[in-house]
Order: structure tokens, then C-alpha cells, then sequence
């Protein structure tokens, strides 16, 4: 069976052989992966920020409500316009979220868009878990792992149709790094894996192991 970053790479190597706008996301690839997630992530032992969440019908409630007293796996994405996070989110739903729900872990996907796009996100994977908004990245800031698009990545975004400041709920351009967080049932940070080169993703055997070790 092959890992979801291979069949990530894969997905990077034919969007690089369009060129063009492709050359700017690449180079914005390159910078984050040798930048690195920054100081400010949160560390294992700390609680896990807790802010307003909407559902994919708009709904309002609170992390803490979601979670309640079961730990979770909590994965922040980019958005349903990323090809990226959705092939990694489709790979989660049959490969690690039947995993899960054995072991009694809830399975939270979280991003910044607006509930229609969450909405999209978990009809185009077939999504049978949790799928939320953190209008405002409350949540995302909380961890430290908020990022911006560069300048260059912004324009070539706009050059293929997508503003993001359309997609967010906040309407900014701001937007997770590609990260996986395992939760405790008291809602402490556990575990905690960031992907600053968006093209890359946890692995579901290292989220499972990680589990397994809780």
C-alpha cells in the first residue's frame, strides 16, 4: 500500500508539469519547508486553545463542546480548493478513521473557510467525520500554526480564479499549516505533527501510533 505522501509527491510532480503559476507555488513549497513551523507551535502538555466552531450548516458551537470528554484527532487544513488537503483527507477517511473509531477517538478536520466550504470539503472526500470552521483561525493561532500566502503564491492564486479571501470565513488570506493534533480527553495536547510544505501530510500509521501510546 502506498503512503499518502507518495501519492501526495505524485500529485506535486504532475501539477509542477503545467509550469506557469505552478512555478510560484513551488518556490513558496521550497521557502516553508526550510523556514520550518516557527517557535510559537504548541507543545505536548499544553491545552488545546478552545474558540467558536461552525458546523457545515452554520451551526455555532465551541471546540470544547465537540470534543467533550473523548480525546481526538484534530487535522487543520488548508481548504476544499486544496488538491493536496483533499486527496490527504480522502486517505483518512478509509485508511485511519475506522482505525479510530475502534479505539473510541473522534476524528475532527478543521479549517478556515466558510461553512459552505466545509460543507463541499465533506461531500467531495464522502467524509463520514467531523468537518468544522475556525472562522478566524482562533483556534489554528492558538497553536502557532498560522501562515500567510506569499506575495507570489497570492498572485498565482488569482491568476488561476481562486481568492482565498473568498474562501475564508474571515475573509483574510491566513491559513493553517497542514497539521495533525492528538487530544486528550481532558483537552490537553498530547501530540502534535506540522507540515509547513503544504505538499506533505501525516502519515495515518504514525497518528495511529501516536494513539496508541496515549
Amino acid at each position: 500500500m502506498s503512503t499518502v505522501n507518495e501519492a501526495l509527491s505524485a500529485l506535486k510532480a504532475h501539477a509542477a508539469e503545467a509550469g506557469g503559476p505552478m512555478e510560484a507555488f513551488t518556490a513558496e513549497q521550497r521557502a516553508l519547508a526550510e523556514s520550518g513551523p516557527g517557535a510559537g507551535v504548541a507543545r505536548p502538555g499544553t491545552p488545546v486553545p478552545d474558540g467558536p466552531v461552525l458546523d457545515p450548516y452554520g451551526a455555532e458551537t465551541t471546540l470544547a463542546q465537540v470534543l467533550g470528554d473523548r480525546p481526538a484527532v484534530l487535522v487543520f487544513y488548508r481548504g476544499a480548493w486544496c488538491p493536496y488537503c483533499n486527496l490527504t483527507l480522502h486517505t483518512y477517511q478509509t485508511e485511519l478513521a475506522p482505525a479510530l473509531a475502534e479505539r473510541g477517538v473522534q476524528l475532527i478536520a478543521i479549517s478556515p473557510q466558510t461553512p459552505d466550504g466545509s460543507l463541499s470539503t465533506a461531500e467531495k472526500n464522502e467524509l463520514t467525520f467531523t468537518v468544522l470552521s475556525d472562522p478566524g483561525l482562533v483556534i489554528a493561532d492558538g497553536l502557532g500554526i498560522v501562515t500567510t500566502p506569499s506575495d507570489e503564491a497570492r498572485a498565482a492564486q488569482l491568476d488561476l480564479g481562486l481568492d482565498v479571501t473568498q474562501a475564508n470565513a474571515d475573509g483574510t488570506t491566513r491559513l493553517p499549516h497542514p497539521s495533525t493534533v492528538l487530544v486528550d480527553g481532558a483537552h490537553v495536547v498530547r501530540w502534535i505533527d506540522v507540515h509547513p510544505d503544504y505538499t506533505t501530510a501525516t502519515e495515518p500509521s504514525a497518528i495511529l501510533a501516536a494513539v496508541d501510546a496515549l
